[in-house]
């Protein structure tokens, strides 16, 4: 398929996320795939992100107990590590799980 042709099929999704609401909803599930480089590789190691709510909640899978009571603690830094992308819709909370 040639550039010309990607890049307006690109212009008729990006222009349908717009007009259906969705654009926010992709943009803020951004920090699922960008996670390791958001909280660096030692959180990333003994973690798994698994979805963000319409409400902003961010559910992360951790490897043990002890892990998610430290990481608990640091929400407050980790949620300013996620927020930093400009226009993108807040995580306002995590929810850590057990990793099962």
């Amino acid at each position: 398929m040639s550039e010309r042709k990607l890049a307006v099929i690109g212009a008729v999704i990006t222009d349908y996320l717009k007009r259906s609401g969705l654009a926010e909803r992709v943009s803020q599930a951004g920090v699922i795939p960008e996670w390791p480089q958001l909280v660096g590789p030692q959180v990333a190691a003994v973690t798994q992100p698994l979805c963000v709510t319409a409400d902003g909640t961010l559910f992360v899978a951790v490897a043990t107990n002890p892990w998610m009571a430290e990481l608990s603690l640091m929400e407050r830094q980790l949620l300013a590590a996620i927020n930093v992308v400009p226009g993108r819709s807040p995580v306002k909370k995590i929810r850590w799980q057990a990793r099962g």
